[in-house]
């Protein structure tokens, strides 16, 4: 493979949004426009979907102040996708698609923007580039606010929806105290298999408003258990404040939601909720305590307005070091993140895996990091997560509101 490489980029994302995975794509797009060897700028509509169906948008036709505030603008901006394409030794017909797509604007660097699924979908067009001998450098770029990511520290996504998810449990945590009558609240968290985003409620003890109880998927959930100790704890205190995983389960693997095997998504992953609610019921019943569920839903990975600076950065960062490593002349690898002490303070320095290493697999909290009980944490995923949400997150505002960026999504000519 030479190493000047000359050519145009495509950038795409797929998978859920998280509240920074924009500025990844600004990472790309400003990174792309400096380097000589990239002739064209685009980025796709709805993920892999836009490169099927040649939906694609010329990058250098947007305000260049309109991208920047990509920096600090939720969702996906180019629009996004959960698509399961086939393995291409099987059934190769989406990607002769891809590569119609790909000769036709000459594009020669490939970034996609995505989780699991995502790395598994960027690692078979690589393999599929390189067996029909068209040069393409194809680099994934992590996102998830799961943070379950395999290879990498931490995904771009998680600290800023850790930090909302401690926010958001410390202020619950005050209002529950407001009258002198008992609650128990149960907040339901996202995460199907894997307790980073749950665990992270206990971030809300840098407040001094930590859950009494959390529990995670990693570890199987007990039922009578857990009425016991929302009981204990809800008689000693008149008060009990818990999180809960969405994809917490039984022994047997069955998950604890009543929506659970309801629908599934483009990838045959479970659509899960209504967790809070049914847990909510069953302790109304059993203690006759005055209980509340609450679902935080989408305002996870959309929350923006609490999206931590380090997250931004680290953001920026990959979509920058994507460039930059396929210009050198790299290919079919992940932008993944190094932690490091430096006089210890927390550091961050990217590097590259192999995209196979995070397709379809998925990082779960280590025990270790889950009390002996498995209804908490410990200080040392404390220790993990806390400077992940670290930062205030420098944003543009007009008329007491977020300015976000609004893209003219021109085609190319």
């Amino acid at each position: 493979m030479s190493e000047k490489l000359r050519g145009a980029c495509l950038f795409a994302q797929s998978g859920g949004p998280t509240s920074v995975i924009n500025a990844s794509a600004y990472g790309v797009f400003s990174t792309a426009f400096a380097m000589p060897e990239i002739t064209g700028v685009y980025g796709a509509a709805n993920g892999i979907l836009g490169v099927l169906n040649d939906v694609v948008y010329d990058m250098r036709r947007e305000d260049p102040e309109e991208l920047k505030l990509l920096v600090n603008t939720p969702s996906s901006a180019l629009g996004s996708c959960r698509y399961k394409i086939a393995d291409p030794e099987k059934d190769d017909t989406d990607f002769r698609r891809i590569l119609d797509t790909f000769k036709k604007y000459d594009v020669r660097y490939f970034f996609y923007n995505g989780g699991n699924d995502s790395m598994d979908t960027c690692s078979k067009i690589s393999r599929f580039m390189q067996s029909s001998g068209y040069e393409c450098r194809v680099i994934g770029i992590p996102k998830t606010i799961d943070n379950d990511l395999c290879g990498t520290d931490h995904c771009p996504g998680f600290g800023s929806a850790a930090r909302y998810i401690a926010t958001s449990m410390a202020e619950v945590s005050l209002d529950t105290k407001v009258y002198n009558t008992g609650t128990v609240t149960i907040l339901e968290i996202m995460g199907r298999h894997a307790g980073w985003l749950a665990g992270a409620a206990a971030l809300a003890g840098l407040s001094g408003e930590a859950p009494d109880l959390i529990y995670l998927p990693e570890v199987d959930f007990d039922m009578e258990r857990f009425i016991r100790e929302v009981s204990e704890i809800y008689k000693a205190k008149n008060n009990c404040l818990v999180a809960v995983s969405e994809g917490i389960h039984y022994a047997d693997g069955s998950f604890v939601s009543e929506a659970a095997v309801s629908a599934t998504d483009g990838f045959g992953h479970s659509q899960l909720g209504g967790l809070a609610a049914r847990l909510a019921a069953v302790v109304k019943e059993r203690t006759g305590a005055k209980v509340r569920g609450i679902e935080l839903s989408l305002l996870q990975r959309c929350g923006a307005h609490l999206a931590s600076q380090t997250d931004i950065d680290e953001a920026l960062l990959a979509g920058k070091t994507a460039v930059e490593a396929a210009v050198n002349g790299i290919t079919d690898k992940m932008v993944v993140f190094v932690r490091e002490d430096r006089g210890g303070e927390y550091a961050c320095r990217t590097a590259l895996e192999p995209l196979a290493l995070a397709a379809n697999a998925e990082k779960k909290v280590p025990r270790e990091w889950i009390n002996e009980a498995g209804n908490g944490v410990t200080q040392a995923f404390i220790d993990y997560a806390a400077p992940l949400i670290r930062g205030e997150n420098r944003r543009v505002t007009e008329n007491g509101m977020p300015r976000f960026a609004k893209l003219k999504k021109v085609r190319p000519e």
